[in-house]
């Protein structure tokens, strides 16, 4: 595997959890894959005058073991597959001890940086990407979300879908140009980064209410896997808002499917699933939730969504 980045986390990358935030991972992932687009000729890919440049649409996230303050952390890659104008890449980020951290699997179109269409990889960079293919870890394989599964048509992914689900507003807002890349769209972290942001709104006092049947512990949550499906690009000045359904949950994990809406056409900028579980912030352990608490949890968070 090629390394693409090398560094640790910062305080500021972390959370009231203690670790750091899942916005972060995909903020280093963006820039492992700026690394790899040197490597695969195409190094104007994320500058100013690039002729094309990567797009992720589908993104797969499992976080293997936690990332605090300050740890070292290294990032390698390889090809997993390769179309005629896509490719699947791997990212592993591991701590200084070599323990797996996180782990991408980002399915990435090849597009024009001015109209935003796709076509065809150059013979160059098409032969790099063949050198670069590998085969990922088996330790490092998904587990409870299938990356290839079949995902909804962007018809059925509406705002009135979401409606007729009594799916829950978890979050809303407007995008900054801040947040946005050199093309002007939002940039792949702050999806990921609304929807960290918005799910206090559904989740804070349902995990109090586990903590106290627990004993009163100090809780809060942990992702352990996650898939985002990337519909469309806001850009600054475009809003937001965020809508979340329970998939399935049982004593250790819930399941929450999350859509990023567009409230000016009606259309998800995204949609995703969240695999995750309360988590005792002393203990560093999972808190499991009593039968009554999966029955409040489909209680506030109806099922009904799909990604």
């Amino acid at each position: 595997m090629e390394t693409l980045w090398q560094g640790s986390a910062n305080t500021w990358d972390c959370d009231e959890m203690g670790h750091m935030n899942v916005r972060v991972y995909v903020e280093k992932m963006m820039e492992g894959l700026g690394s790899f687009s040197h490597l695969i000729e195409m190094p104007h890919a994320f500058a100013a005058n690039a002729p094309s440049t990567l797009l992720p649409t589908d993104q797969h996230i499992r976080f293997m073991r936690e990332v605090r303050p300050g740890r070292p952390l290294k990032m390698g890659g390889g090809v997993l597959e390769i179309g005629s104008s896509y490719m699947v890449l791997y990212q592993e980020i591991r701590h200084g001890d070599g323990t797996p951290a996180a782990v991408f699997r980002t399915r990435l179109e090849h597009i024009s940086a001015k109209t935003g269409l796709s076509f065809p990889w150059s013979a160059r960079t098409r032969a790099a990407l063949e050198s670069f293919r590998i085969e990922p870890p088996a330790e490092t394989l998904p587990r409870s979300i299938d990356p290839d599964a079949p995902v909804l048509a962007d018809e059925d992914t509406t705002l009135k879908a979401a409606h007729k689900a009594k799916a829950a507003r978890i979050g809303m807002g407007h995008v900054g140009a801040h947040h946005c890349d050199l093309f002007g769209r939002m940039r792949p972290e702050w999806f990921m980064g609304r929807i960290s942001d918005s799910v206090p709104n559904l989740l804070s006092d349902w995990r109090q209410s586990v903590a106290q049947e627990a004993g009163g512990k100090s809780v809060g949550a942990a992702v352990l896997e996650y898939r985002l499906v990337y519909r469309r690009w806001p850009k600054a000045g475009d809003r937001f808002e965020a809508y979340s359904a329970l998939a399935r949950a049982d004593g250790k994990t819930h399941s929450l499917v999350h859509w990023l809406m567009d409230p000016a056409t009606g259309q998800a900028w995204l949609t995703s699933e969240a695999v995750a579980v309360t988590l005792d912030l002393e203990a560093r352990k999972i808190v499991p939730s009593a039968p009554e608490h999966i029955a409040l949890l489909e209680k506030i968070a109806p099922r009904g969504l799909a990604i």
